[in-house]
């Protein structure tokens, strides 16, 4: 009964296969390797975008906060979702790889920020000339961490935005794939084509070992990137081993197979919950993870019953049984029928017995 995060399941056997046969051999470090230059090409085949930059790192973190400092000046604030992981997730990293650039945060109902509001933002920042931070570059997740997803006419109204005002977008692309599913579309057409101008390519929590790329579209754009990331030290000696996981991640299309298997996972268990009524779904799942609330009682007895997810909004030990607490449950490529019918098997268990104690 695990759905505590896509972190926490195991990487794809095809992946730690290829991690087996780049140990064969010998190979130059720090990306000077064949395997390296076969992965770029496939990163940029995904993206059409044969002029595009490809970077590996191990990380998301180190993808959104070096790719935002190639993006965004020390006195520039980067616009982002209240809940971007960049701001509660990411321990400042983004603001010590720009060199002191901070945050403002956009009000995202559903995760998903409104072109209006971030117009708003960029309009009113940097009035006080000098004496202010000046506007900078927008960052966008996809999947957001709400388990929505923008649609492309909502990510080319942001795009727009942020152009207008002579800034860059980012997207931090840790659930990319799982987006890309849900919306039927290619890479190229939730990136540049909307006109984001780097994306970090989330490949960890969908199946890799440990395995990030940022994808930068206008190499003037990257000129710094292999320079911040050797002095941030998340450039690897033994690179190959990064690259090997992404062309396995890439190989015959696995990493979207990965991706349908966590979102059509993620459906199910919205199905099965919708029948519970304990369970209030907050906001309608569009990829691999769903959040609901449901009284203190419940979540106590189910994790205590061995059941794994994250409590969201709310303190477990609170007094109030029956005071609704959100949960956040996430399925991985690995998740199976079998882990959702043992969970909505306690469920129904619980509340029960629960509904026998009332009566």
């Amino acid at each position: 009964m695990q759905f505590a995060s896509d972190n926490a399941g195991p990487a794809h056997p095809s992946v730690m296969d290829a991690l087996l046969r780049a140990n064969d051999s010998y190979a130059l470090g720090y990306g000077n390797d064949t395997e390296t230059e076969t992965a770029v090409a496939a990163v940029r085949e995904v993206f059409e975008a044969p002029e595009a930059e490809v970077f590996f790192v191990t990380t998301g973190t180190a993808a959104n906060s070096i790719a935002l400092s190639c993006l965004a000046q020390p006195w520039q604030t980067v616009f982002c979702s209240e809940m971007a992981h960049i701001h509660l997730d990411e321990c400042g990293a983004p603001e010590f790889f720009t060199g002191g650039s901070k945050l403002t945060l956009v009000d995202a109902p559903g995760g998903c920020i409104d072109p209006g509001t971030l117009e708003r933002a960029m309009a009113t920042t940097g009035a006080s000339g000098v004496h202010g931070v000046q506007p900078g570059p927008i960052s966008l997740t996809q999947a957001t961490e709400c388990g929505t997803v923008y649609g492309l006419d909502h990510l080319r109204a942001l795009c727009d935005v942020a152009h207008s005002h002579g800034q860059a977008v980012h997207m931090d692309g840790a659930r990319i794939a799982n987006a890309l599913v849900q919306l039927g579309c290619s890479a190229a057409d939730m990136s540049w084509r909307a006109g984001v101008d780097a994306v970090s390519f989330g490949a960890t929590k969908n199946g890799c070992l440990g395995a990030e790329a940022v994808v930068i579209f206008d190499p003037d754009r990257a000129r710094d990137f292999e320079f911040r990331r050797k002095r941030g030290g998340h450039l690897l000696s033994k690179h190959r081993y990064l690259a090997a996981q992404m062309m396995a991640y890439l190989q015959d299309d696995l990493w979207l197979r990965l991706a349908a298997q966590a979102n059509e996972a993620a459906a199910n268990l919205e199905r099965a919950l919708a029948q519970v009524p304990e369970f209030e779904l907050a906001h309608p799942r569009e990829a691999n993870m769903l959040f609901a609330h449901a009284p203190r009682w419940l979540h106590r007895d189910l994790i205590a019953a061995g059941a794994v997810y994250a409590i969201w909004e709310g303190d477990l030990q609170g007094d109030d049984p029956d005071e609704p607490l959100l949960a956040r449950l996430v399925c991985d490529w690995n998740a199976s029928p079998e882990n959702t019918a043992q969970f909505m098997a306690l469920v129904r268990n619980v509340t029960s017995k629960r509904a026998e104690v009332r009566v």
